[in-house]
């Protein structure tokens, strides 16, 4: 085993599937597709697990999902509400419910995460092979000598990350000729069209995707020092945000603004694997077939809970 940590971010409310789809099971044994991600990050070698979620859902996801890999990992829990972590001078705004993003759930994990660490979100499949990819990448990459930190992301195909059901947000890539992320930026509605895709832009105007963009689904590859660089973010966010109760900060939106600066460089690792995740209701069947298919290639045990996994 590797001193690497996985934090999974799992506060989200996904008012768009109406449930809780952080537990809801896809596998023929009751896993969820949170399990399939633990089951390769352990595959892996990550030994600590920090999972994100709300206070409020606790005892459910303890239930479905944190009991049966407490005995597998180092696990520790960070809860997402609107009032944790604040800096002073900075107040709830009387109407807000939403957590403030995926950039700060990161922030507020920085007491239970000492190692270089993965991100994930709970709802999206990543495949045990890129999980295995972006560890050996935190593992066997030196930190530059020079000024600024190199971090890494796991890339997919804008067209295999698309949902049949409607729109969904995608943090759209450019990728530089040293295969390095060029820039990324966060689109909050992402739909099919034809062959390809479009997207609203920030003028609410709509624009043509090819479908072969590269997209972050927040598989990132991080190290400790990236907390600094999220607590001036998020200190920005909210002096300019900070009133509205929908705003929320995007770590694509951080990682962008810091690739510009010239703070940080992010190595694009791509992967082959396939990608599927809830969105709606309607995505559970298509889920579940997928993992069906996986289960009968070999790829995954039938029941990944009633075992010891650890290499």
């Amino acid at each position: 085993m590797s001193d690497l940590s996985l934090l999974v971010l799992a506060a989200g409310i996904g008012r768009r599937y109406r449930g809780l789809k952080q537990v809801d099971p896809v596998g023929p044994a009751g896993e969820t597709i949170l399990d399939y991600s633990l089951y390769g990050a352990l595959r892996a070698g990550i030994c600590h697990v920090t999972f994100v979620i709300r206070r409020e859902i606790e005892r459910i996801f303890r239930q479905a999902v944190g009991r049966h890999w407490e005995r597998q990992f180092d696990v520790r829990y960070v809860f997402q509400e609107p009032e944790v972590g604040l800096p002073e001078g900075f107040p709830v705004p009387p109407d807000r419910v939403k957590p403030w993003g995926t950039a700060h759930a990161i922030l507020i994990s920085r007491e239970a995460v000492s190692t270089p660490f993965a991100t994930i979100n709970a709802d999206d499949f990543y495949g045990p092979s890129a999980f295995q990819d972006l560890s050996n990448w935190l593992l066997n990459t030196p930190f530059p000598s020079g000024s600024g930190e190199e971090y890494a992301f796991v890339g997919y195909r804008l067209r295999n990350t698309l949902s049949e059901q409607g729109y969904v947000s995608r943090g759209v890539c450019r990728i530089d000729a040293q295969g390095y992320l060029a820039e990324v930026v966060e689109r909050v509605r992402v739909e099919k069209e034809g062959p390809g895709a479009r997207a609203l832009d920030e003028q609410g105007a709509w624009m043509s995707l090819t479908g072969k963009e590269v997209v972050s689904m927040n598989f990132w590859g991080f190290r400790p020092s990236l907390f600094a660089h999220l607590e001036k973010a998020f200190i920005e966010f909210l002096e300019r945000s900070g009133r509205d109760p929908q705003a929320e900060s995007f770590i694509p939106s951080v990682v962008n603004a810091l690739i510009r600066a010239g703070k940080i460089r992010v190595k694009y690792i791509p992967t082959e694997e396939p990608w599927f995740g809830i969105t709606y209701p309607e995505d559970l069947p298509r889920v579940r077939r997928h993992v069906l298919e996986l289960i009968r290639e070999g790829i995954f045990p039938p029941a990944i809970r009633s075992e010891d996994h650890r290499k």
